[in-house]
């Protein structure tokens, strides 16, 4: 249930109403816009007299929420949310690039990489130390030795970086990462989510491969029940019929979602088409759904990459992509990426 405050509403009624309904075991969630204030409340709401609170002055409307996710959704958070990455921030007219190796392969490839990418454009850095591989005789990646790598980068150019969780059992490794990533296989390991929810580092969270948008925000939902607010949505392709594609990107879940919800939206177009040729003109028609950042591949020498070489893009075409990108930005009146 969500109530709407007028404009200005008397601070002295605000509060008697509020200790009311945490007297009757009402967790309230605050939201403060520009000329609104939403009071989102969370628990069994059913014997809580709408009619009785809307006859309140202060009041302007009262509604039960329909949907299932209650902290993700709009109307209970009408404001975009904005997340802050070591002061990048990303979501409410703030846009990011991420960037780098599908895997970090070794302390001297990642810092050229990252110095490539942080040149061209990117204000992240991405980087598998631990890498899900269909295969068991794949690369799974050189674990806590990549994080190391990746922290070095780190240290070069300042970026913050971005890497995948496989497990809790993983959690401590962490500490030091700017951004957990739960990629699309982990979308609803649900424990996994709600150890996640314990912390308040930034999560992005990866749309399963057959996940439906709902899905999706519900795995969100698990994160912010546990009291971390801090999650970024990714559209990375979902599984079709189609297969000249390794997935199918869903460039329609970007409106969708600034509708449903007010986190921000990001979008790897890398792993949705699986090609680096198609990668350029799905990430800059991406640019004018309003997204709110890009996850992209990034090699130095696509051809010997260890894992998905076939859809990394070399640095001067990643270049281009950034240039490409921030004009569809100019050209619909929004701020260049990395503001």
């Amino acid at each position: 249930m969500i109530v709407i405050l007028k404009e200005n509403p008397n601070p002295r009624q605000v509060e008697n109403l509020k200790h009311w309904l945490q007297s009757q075991g009402i967790t309230i969630h605050e939201s403060m816009g520009v000329h609104q204030t939403v009071l989102g409340l969370v628990g069994d709401t059913t014997a809580i007299d709408i009619d009785l609170i809307q006859a309140l002055d202060i009041v302007e409307d009262v509604k039960r929420i329909q949907e299932p996710y209650k902290k993700a959704n709009r109307k209970f958070h009408p404001m975009d949310t904005v997340i802050d990455v070591g002061g990048h921030k990303i979501g409410g007219g703030h846009c990011q690039i991420i960037a780098g190796p599908c895997s970090v392969e070794s302390e001297k490839q990642i810092i050229l990489v990252a110095e490539l990418c942080k040149k061209a454009g990117a204000t992240m850095l991405r980087g598998g130390a631990f890498k899900p591989r269909t295969s068991p005789y794949s690369f799974q990646g050189l674990h806590s030795q990549g994080l190391k790598f990746l922290l070095e980068a780190k240290k070069e150019t300042g970026m913050p970086i971005v890497t995948e969780i496989m497990d809790i059992s993983q959690l401590d490794l962490f500490e030091d990462v700017d951004v957990i990533q739960v990629g699309a296989r982990n979308s609803q390991n649900f424990e996994l989510l709600k150890k996640l929810g314990t912390l308040q580092k930034p999560i992005l969270l990866k749309r399963g491969m057959s996940g439906t948008i709902q899905e999706l925000l519900m795995s969100a939902e698990y994160i912010m029940a546990g009291g971390n607010p801090n999650v970024i949505l990714c559209e990375r392709g979902i599984r079709t019929f189609e297969t000249a594609t390794r997935n199918t990107l869903d460039l329609s879940a970007v409106p969708v979602l600034h509708q449903l919800t007010h986190l921000p939206v990001v979008i790897d177009p890398s792993h949705a088409l699986g090609y680096s040729k198609y990668v350029p003109s799905m990430a800059v028609t991406a640019a004018a759904t309003g997204c709110d950042g890009f996850e992209i591949e990034v090699h130095n020498d696509p051809a010997h990459a260890l894992c998905d070489g076939p859809q990394a893009l070399l640095p001067e075409v990643f270049a281009d992509v950034v240039k490409k990108i921030n004009a569809v930005r100019a050209a619909l009146g929004w701020e260049p990426t990395g503001k």
